[in-house]
């Protein structure tokens, strides 16, 4: 039994129909202002705030800053080899928020296989990999913090990867 809604569409009306609905998406795309997102990776830039010295560090043991404010947890790590994104003399000093951007969980670093793991939905993040995303329920890579070393030591973070959890715009 044949369903009475059904349409006896031939190949050339098909191909027809699809081309005009092609047309209006194009038309509506250029004369329409649609918003334009955020490329992936694009810094956010943030004031700039001192976060330690990199003589308070010790390889793979990580240091709890606040970055860009109060409200932001991360941590700062010396790695000991040099890495993508890492600054300091031997390339190896990286920082990130500790808010997973999953559900913003904080997470707990696992000095063992240097991951930043959120206890909330288990996903895991590569810190010696720019705070790639290797595990979980997590759409975007860690937000990893833009850092500058003085000539005396001091350790500045100037901005973000990525927007960090719960924070709709760039605006502090």
């Amino acid at each position: 039994m044949r369903c009475k809604k059904m349409v006896d569409v031939g190949r050339r009306q098909f191909l027809r129909g699809g081309a005009l609905a092609a047309a209006g998406a194009a038309a509506s795309t250029v004369t329409g202002g649609a918003a334009q997102a955020t490329p992936a990776n694009a810094q956010v830039d943030y004031p700039s705030d001192k976060l330690a010295n990199i003589a308070d560090l010790t390889v793979n043991e990580p240091v709890d800053i606040s970055y860009p404010d109060a409200d932001s947890p991360g941590v700062l790590i010396k790695l000991g080899d040099a890495v993508e994104g890492g600054v300091g003399p031997d390339g190896d000093i990286v920082a990130y928020s500790v808010l997973c951007p999953h559900m913003g969980f904080y997470m707990d670093y696992n000095a063992d296989d240097r991951t930043l793991n959120c206890s909330g939905h288990f996903s895991r993040f590569d810190v010696e990999a720019g705070g790639q995303q290797v595990w979980g329920h997590a759409t975007q890579n860690l937000p990893q913090f833009t850092l500058r070393v003085a000539d005396n030591g001091d350790i500045f973070a100037e901005g973000a990867s990525d927007l960090i959890f719960g924070r709709p715009s760039n605006v502090l």
